[in-house]
């Protein structure tokens, strides 16, 4: 692994790939848990969620990026800007593609982007859907995007070659003292990670209908520092929509979609912070807030 016989490693991992590769189930995988959230509709990451991992040679910083493609809103040219500014500020590249869907002009395009003083590992996530031959041939296709310093077939979904992967990027981090606790699995605040899973219920639900539209933000956590670890956490929430035709969509007949949400975010929430939660959430629109750039600083975009 990194660093050497005079100490341990740490370093940043920054993983980048095409939208839907499976890059936030990978983080999940390599870390043991869940950090970051994940479905199949393309920008599902929008920030760039920072995972940590503990290993026998050190520390990692795992930073799950969103999915770089072509941009169609100023949100996707901020996601964009954000994934490339990070692949220089980091220590190792996790490159990620989808070796089911096969390697294609995105995934060479993207590949021409990465620096080339930055050790970079390339992951073939989903070989879980294929045979070995067609493995094989991934593997020649990606060996000709660039000259990665490891290749690993993996199925984040299964875990086979999770671990691999782990030790392929720790062997690549440099010398350093650990940054975070060893019981810390991720930076981000409670604020970000309930708001997030709320986004990623609707995400599963709403799948093609208004996926892009949807931003979450918590207004207010209630009992965040009470010292006894049986105090509710009250939690004040609200879903952002684009126009008014989509609040009804996000609602629900009788309110049972942002019932369904608000109870299956809860309950994910409660095992990730280890607290009882009480999650109210509100709707309101905000007019083309995917395009304005007041609206996304607000929002943490």
């Amino acid at each position: 692994m990194g660093g050497d016989a005079a100490g341990p490693a740490f370093g940043f991992v920054a993983l980048i790939g095409r939208p839907n590769v499976g890059k936030s189930t990978l983080v999940n995988a390599v870390v043991g848990e869940k950090v970051s959230i994940v479905s199949h509709v393309a920008q599902t990451t929008r920030t760039a969620v920072r995972a940590v991992l503990n290993g026998a040679g050190g520390q990692m910083v795992l930073v799950d990026l969103p999915g770089v493609g072509k941009p169609q809103t100023l949100l996707g040219e901020r996601l964009n800007d954000l994934a490339t500014r990070m692949m220089e500020e980091v220590d190792v590249v996790c490159f990620v593609v989808d070796a089911a869907g096969g390697i294609g002009r995105g995934d060479a395009h993207l590949a021409g982007m990465l620096p080339d003083r930055v050790p970079a590992v390339c992951v073939l996530n989903k070989v879980d859907a294929i045979g070995a031959s067609v493995v094989a041939e991934q593997l020649v296709a990606a060996q000709a995007l660039h000259d990665f310093d490891a290749y690993v077939p993996v199925s984040a979904l299964t875990g086979d070659g999770v671990e691999i992967v782990a030790q392929e990027l720790f062997a690549r981090l440099p010398p350093g003292e650990p940054m975070f606790p060893p019981e810390m699995a991720t930076d981000q605040t409670e604020s970000h990670l309930i708001s997030e899973l709320v986004r990623e219920q609707y995400l599963l639900r709403m799948r093609e209908e208004l996926p892009h539209s949807i931003a979450v933000m918590v207004d207010d956590i209630e009992g965040l520092y009470d010292p006894d670890p049986d105090a509710l956490l009250r939690v004040d929430a609200t879903v952002y929509v684009e126009r008014e035709s989509q609040k009804g969509m996000v609602v629900g007949k009788g309110g049972a979609t942002i019932k369904e949400v608000g109870t299956g975010a809860r309950m994910q929430a409660e095992a990730l912070l280890g607290r009882r939660i009480y999650l109210h959430l509100r709707v309101r629109v905000s007019k083309h807030w995917q395009r304005r750039a007041d609206q996304l600083s607000r929002l943490g975009y």
